[in-house]
């Protein structure tokens, strides 16, 4: 038997906060979102350094910036169990703290296993920070906004890729990869600061006369989710969609067009800072272009596919304008994975809202994780055999893609119903 919905998992009435100060908080809120873009996006700029001081091979390069998603992805059941039993504030309050603490580790660090260490203590912290967002507005917003609103926190949210981009590799240059991660944590410090300012949820009616639920419970609960049969298919098509913007975005990007085309690093984070840039806008555009349940899913396996495509002519070409086109274009792109979380709104009932998301969250992040790992394995074997190491990489994610959508199209898909 299915565990019972957590009474916080409920939308409470839309009177208990106005639209103003539930806008108010989501900001808040997505400050948080905008230090976790930021984090899971530093590899690219920080690799050079990184292999210089500790001689970093590829596959090492590629195990660390795993290390953050990993981390990341396998805490997201915990973070959906402590939303559902402690609320949003807290949650994020209690986590994010080892985030600072883990850029500062890495600032300080004296080996590449201290570094790594610091990554997983990142990974940790942040792991609620987007799921804190999108259970917000789930919970706070009309369910026929949820894509559009989305939409808007992960576009307000990418602003912290902006900074991993030419002023990240600016204060590198000039100074050192540790300068960045300590410049990060005091950011980080200021974001958890405007959280506790900002962020007060309001009970939800009748939460005083209900008893809370126990975590046993809450996680049975999480188990319910696995056992539905449309589960499968969506959490395998995001193991691989937006690992594959970050993958290419947060790891490979600096080392394409600085070993390929001999880019330097400001150069490099000039074309990252653009490809970050366009993707702070198209969420948003996806989210109000949102066809609805009905059409949504034929529109995710399109545009996935598409991507694929692109990721396998920037292996293939060997052209500089299109590794620079390319890159920007994967962050035009990336936009239609908000999709995937309306899918996911859609899929479940509202008092698996959140569990659903934390699921949902947790598979995107692995799949980082996951491929990033696979894709530092094909750049080392193909350097080993004397190969293009990008060849590789670009043709791993895009074979990674093309297998998520398959599983997509073929397992069962959800019953949806027209919302009312």
């Amino acid at each position: 038997m299915p565990a019972p919905p957590s009474p916080s998992a409920s939308p409470p009435p839309p009177a208990l906060l106005p639209a103003r100060a539930a806008w108010a908080m989501l900001l808040a809120l997505v400050s948080g979102f905008a230090l976790s873009q930021a984090f899971r996006t530093i590899t690219a700029i920080m690799a050079t350094g990184l292999r210089a001081e500790f001689g970093l091979s590829a596959q090492a390069l590629g195990v660390f910036a795993g290390a953050f998603a990993f981390a990341f992805g396998t805490m997201q059941l915990f973070m959906g169990v402590g939303i559902d039993l402690y609320g949003v504030r807290r949650t994020l309050l209690v986590a994010f703290p080892l985030a600072i603490a883990g850029s500062l580790l890495s600032a300080l660090a004296p080996g590449y296993g201290v570094v790594l260490l610091g990554q997983v203590l990142i990974g940790v912290g942040c792991a609620p920070a987007f799921l804190v967002c999108t259970v917000f507005i789930a919970r706070y917003f009309a369910a026929s906004r949820f894509a559009m609103v989305s939409g808007v926190a992960m576009g307000v949210g990418g602003l912290g890729m902006l900074f991993t981009g030419t002023p990240l590799a600016w204060l590198v240059q000039q100074s050192s990869w540790r300068m960045g991660f300590a410049v990060l944590a005091v950011l980080a410090a200021l974001a958890w600061l405007l959280i506790f300012w900002k962020v007060h949820e309001p009970a939800a009616a009748g939460h005083g006369t209900q008893p809370r639920e126990s975590v046993g419970a809450a996680v049975r609960g999480f188990g319910a989710l696995f056992l539905l049969p449309h589960t499968a298919g969506i959490m395998l098509l995001a193991l691989m969609t937006y690992a594959s913007f970050l993958t290419l975005r947060g790891l490979w990007l600096g080392p394409l067009l600085i070993e390929r085309h001999g880019y330097s690093l400001v150069a490099s984070g000039n074309v990252a800072m653009l490809s970050s840039l366009v993707s702070l806008f198209t969420p948003a555009l996806f989210g109000r272009l949102d066809p609805g349940p009905w059409r949504r899913r034929r529109w995710i396996t399109g545009f996935s596919l598409l991507l694929a495509a692109l990721f396998t002519a920037v292996g293939l070409l060997h052209a500089q304008w299109l590794d620079v086109a390319g890159s920007i274009a994967v962050g035009l792109l990336s936009g239609y994975m908000v999709l995937q979380y309306a899918d996911v709104r859609s899929a479940y009932p509202a008092a698996m809202t959140g569990r659903a998301m934390a699921v949902f969250t947790m598979a995107l992040f692995l799949g980082v994780a996951l491929m990033q790992w696979a894709t530092g394995l094909a750049a080392s074997l193909a350097a080993a055999r004397g190969a293009d190491p990008y060849v590789a990489v670009m043709l791993t994610i895009a074979g990674m893609l093309a297998a998520g959508v398959l599983a997509f199209r073929l397992l069962p898909a959800p019953r949806h119903r027209p919302a009312r």
